[in-house]
């Protein structure tokens, strides 16, 4: 077996976490795997994987080496694919990763669009709410919500979302509307923790930040979560970003609160590796998800 294929094994053991499911993964008889990853082992002269009855875990050479792996896999796979023209044709496996809500509420449909019209494609999604290392997990595209650092990543801004307080009809019906954010403590609030912690909820005012430190009565893990509270009347409820209750606004359930004194608006953008040539795949999705979220009302 050649190194390149066995780093690919490599890779493909570390990612399903075991010798007998990337055999699976690989179409490849385990004993093959094993033999592989003895004989690249035996060439870098140090072992990669600890192996016992129950699980397969990296060792510090191992994690150090699974990011050069992907890397040469990609390529590897990126330039197989030039040289027999499958640059005009978008196919293989596309790696997609962004925020739970948004994930499920503009990312999956858009997805499923994408598959209806390139049957070579498949897809993979990780919908989690952090910053995802694009190289270290193998992802090919991220949607990333505020101000960019400076990376190698390629970024195209698609739309703008709100930081917002809500409540509903029911709420301010019998608990009435807070005309400043000074009045805030004495409303019942609810926080939803993917906007932080801190006590200290952060406002504009004629263009100076504002700073109103708040008691919640209910902190909440999940947006879904708080989302429910507030539509039922319970309180008052900081979010980070207006897309995840977009509907909910469209239809009256809520209704935003001291619009007046919200933050700047964060920019959306889609990013992805940069190299000497994007894979079809990639740039397909990528152009094809940018005309749909810059057409979606919801984020602009």
């Amino acid at each position: 077996m050649d190194r390149f294929r066995a780093i690919q094994v490599f890779v493909s053991v570390a990612e399903c976490g075991g010798f007998a499911a990337a055999a699976r993964d690989l179409a490849m008889s385990p004993p093959a795997v094993t033999r592989a990853i003895a004989m690249l082992e035996d060439r870098l002269g140090t072992r990669l994987f600890i192996r016992t009855t129950r699980s397969v875990r990296l060792t510090e050479s191992g994690v150090r080496f699974l990011q050069d792996g992907r890397r040469i896999s990609q390529e590897l796979e990126e330039a197989e694919e030039a040289a027999v023209g499958s640059h005009a044709e978008p196919r293989g496996e596309l790696r997609v990763t962004g925020p739970v809500l948004f994930g499920r509420m503009f990312l999956t449909p858009i997805l499923g669009e994408f598959l209806d019209r390139y049957p070579m494609v498949n897809a993979q999604t990780l919908f989690v709410d952090r910053i995802v290392n694009l190289v270290e997990e193998g992802l090919d595209v991220a949607i990333r919500i505020g101000e960019l650092p400076d990376s190698s990543l390629i970024a195209a801004r698609v739309g703008t979302v709100r930081r917002v307080m809500v409540a509903s009809p029911d709420y301010i019906k019998i608990h009435g509307l807070p005309q400043h954010p000074h009045d805030l403590p004495q409303h019942r609030l609810i926080q939803a923790l993917g906007m932080g912690t801190s006590p200290d909820w952060k406002f504009l005012e004629n263009g100076k930040p504002l700073s109103v430190r708040v008691e919640p009565r209910i902190r909440m893990n999940t947006n879904d979560a708080a989302i429910e509270l507030a539509v039922r009347g319970w309180g008052l409820l900081r979010l980070l970003l207006s897309y995840q209750i977009a509907p909910y606004l469209a239809d009256g359930r809520l209704h935003t609160v001291l619009s007046e004194y919200e933050l700047p608006p964060l920019p959306i953008h889609v990013v992805h590796q940069e190299g000497r040539m994007v894979s079809a795949k990639v740039r397909a999705f990528v152009d094809f998800m940018i005309e749909r979220l810059r057409s979606n009302s919801a984020l602009n």
